[in-house]
């Protein structure tokens, strides 16, 4: 009997791990796959983005018959972590370049922009290169550019293991949880009933009544209970039995004087026993009852657990949409930050390009008349002179002006890659800080606001440069959006100082600031002091989670109403540290 009920946990242990490693295995494997989706959806977003970054470069090289800059583009994407290989070929669908690993494109040039799968485990994005010139497009070429299955894994690498390194852990604990609880709850109180049951002596029947540990109120314990009473009932009626045969004894003795009276006793007794037996039979249906109540309440129980299962992964799919929602708001953040800076740096180039075009066209036609001039041996020393001086000024201009431009645009390039780049490089911290400050330029030029740095010189740090620049331009357009509002010269000054391999940033404004209300609300999502008046939020919820979780640091604001805002931010120099 041992070995029966032992064998009953087993199997109902069994089958309740069973449908919980299918589930888990399930989740997991579905967490994995949507891992891998977008992974491979991002992946092909930036083989996308790359098109603005090459495209204009590229198309003019193959305009101008220029192979070696076209193969040495080619080769420089090829440098790129997400790139397995690039295919440029001209109008006539002739491969310029084939690098890396690719496969045989369609005879037909690309048109459009599209998304390719092909065999081997790669993927590509092709689109052609459209050249501009007087109004009219002509198409030069198309790009092709590869990646792989193998760059997707090793995105997703590491969540993989976490994933399963999960599962096990999870799986583990649960059977150590269910070992235990049927060992202490059924198993061990099952085998000890078992083992007094099967001591059972019917010469013995106050020492063969069950006393089996059991701290609950359970059915079990009505089981023990009944048991019991079971055997009360036979004590009674071994009792009455006894009591029976000494009076038969003392009728046999008498058996001459009272032989009727002793067949009524006997039938007395006989009805007795009859009474005793039908409350035996009651006895065993309501054991019978009892035990169809307890197959009953486990299966009730199984459903219970089952239910537990399906709401823990209804859990970690809300989790998981969750965490989604807060990258792309990362990435909207980002984005519209580059927007603004793009739209800044294209009105501030707008102004020495415009000169430097005057300049050439006033030159040109200096040029002209000093040809006309010469063609008709007119010219006089008077004319030569005056256009040599007329030449060296606008010279100076044209060249003034167009170094302007370039600086404009070196800042905004480095920035601007920087902002939609995750890539880790060593950069100095002052340096870059001065860039930052050059491409957020066209926000200040009209206003009196300063800003003053103070940063030792060549310190270097290692972290991604777009989180700076994200949390830098954040903090900036605050102050002059929020901070400097109806003020018409306001001072930001931003002190950076280095100890013990920690950076620290204090960044200090004199606008109007916030009250204690609203500064308990700072670093909250969506938080904005224009809330009603076209404001969508200051992006400080953004900030802290660069801080926090990109540079691994600590960010803490202190503000009071009229006194202005100030950040005090902390992380290592280098990311590895």
């Amino acid at each position: 009997m041992s070995k029966v009920k032992t064998g009953l946990s087993k199997k109902l242990l069994t089958r309740v791990l069973s449908v919980y490693f299918i589930l888990t295995l399930i989740v997991t494997l579905g967490q994995i796959f949507t891992e891998y989706l977008n992974a491979k959806n991002h992946i092909e977003s930036e083989l996308q983005t790359l098109k603005n970054t090459f495209s204009t470069s590229l198309t003019r090289a193959i305009w101008e018959l220029n192979t070696p800059q076209a193969v040495s583009i080619a080769e420089g994407l090829m440098e790129l972590p997400i790139v397995d290989g690039v295919q440029i070929r001209d109008e006539n669908a002739n491969y310029i370049a084939d690098l890396g690993r690719t496969n045989k494109q369609p005879m037909d040039p690309v048109t459009t922009g599209i998304m390719r799968d092909h065999a081997g485990g790669t993927f590509g994005y092709s689109f052609p290169l459209i050249f501009e010139f007087s109004g009219r497009t002509s198409q030069v070429g198309d790009v092709t550019l590869y990646s792989s299955f193998e760059i997707i894994f090793g995105r997703i690498e590491v969540g993989i293991f976490f994933l399963i390194g999960n599962a096990f852990i999870k799986t583990a604990f649960l059977i150590f949880l269910f070992l235990n609880a049927f060992r202490r709850m059924l198993t061990d109180p099952l085998s000890e009933l078992t083992e007094q049951i099967s001591k059972f002596d019917i010469n013995r029947l106050e020492q063969s009544k069950l006393h089996a540990r059991l701290s609950e109120e359970n059915e079990l314990k009505v089981l023990q209970d009944a048991y019991n009473q079971l055997v009360d009932d036979l004590i009674r009626f071994q009792d009455k039995l006894n009591h029976t045969q000494d009076e038969l004894r003392t009728a046999n003795l008498k058996l001459d004087e009272h032989n009727l009276s002793l067949e009524q006793e006997v039938a007395r007794k006989t009805a007795s026993l009859s009474k005793i037996m039908l409350d035996l039979e009651q006895q065993k249906d309501e054991l019978m009852a009892n035990q169809r109540e307890l197959k009953l309440e486990n299966e009730n129980r199984r459903k219970v657990e089952e239910e537990l299962l399906k709401k823990n992964a209804e859990l970690a799919e809300s989790m998981k949409t969750l965490q989604m929602a807060k990258d792309q708001l990362v990435e909207s953040e980002r984005m519209a930050s580059l927007g603004g800076l793009v739209a800044g740096i294209a009105h501030d180039v707008n102004t020495p390009l415009g000169v430097g075009v005057t300049a050439a066209s006033f030159l040109q036609e200096r040029l002209k008349g000093l040809q006309q001039a010469f063609d008709e041996k007119s010219l006089t020393a008077k004319t030569m002179a005056t256009f040599l001086n007329e030449g060296q000024q606008t010279a100076t201009l044209l060249l003034t002006n167009l170094n302007r431009a370039s600086e404009l645009i070196a800042s905004f390039k480095q920035v601007a890659v920087d902002q939609t780049s995750e890539a880790e490089r060593d950069f100095d911290l002052g340096e870059y800080l001065q860039e930052i400050i050059q491409s957020l330029a066209p926000n200040l030029k009209k206003t009196q606001h300063k800003i003053e740095v103070e940063c030792p010189d060549n310190l270097q740090v290692r972290c991604a440069p777009g989180v700076i620049a994200q949390i830098f331009t954040n903090m900036i357009m605050n102050s002059l959006i929020h901070g400097f509002e109806n003020k018409k010269a306001g001072t930001i000054k931003i002190r950076v100082s280095s100890q013990d391999e920690q950076v620290r940033i204090e960044y200090q404004d004199d606008g109007k600031g916030l009250s204690p209300q609203l500064l308990n609300k700072l670093f909250e999502a969506f938080f904005t002091t224009r809330r009603g008046r076209g404001g969508s939020g200051l992006g400080t919820h953004i900030m802290y989670n660069l801080v926090t979780q990109a540079l691994h640091g600590q960010i803490e604001a202190q503000s009071e109403e009229g006194r202005g805002l100030r950040y005090d931010i902390h992380f290592p120099l280098r990311r590895d540290a």
